[in-house]
């Protein structure tokens, strides 16, 4: 009887170890797929930042020598 029960324990043991790494594994993805979509949000928006105050330096001296 007590080496049923030690099987059982043993069977128990391997099967929360690969639990466990499958946890990690899909802990690991969605820890990605948040750093891949912030930055797709960030990196734009920080360009956006960048590029937007230029362009309009760019238009509104363009348009200062027309007199409008």
């Amino acid at each position: 009887m007590e080496e049923s029960v030690l099987n059982k324990l043993e069977n128990q043991e391997k099967k929360i170890d690969e639990i466990y790494k499958s946890v990690e594994k899909t802990r690991k993805y969605f820890l990605w797929t948040l750093i891949i979509s912030a930055g797709a949000i960030l990196i734009p928006l920080v360009g956006l930042m960048i590029i937007v105050p230029w362009f309009l330096k760019a238009i509104s001296s363009a348009y200062s020598g027309l007199g409008i």
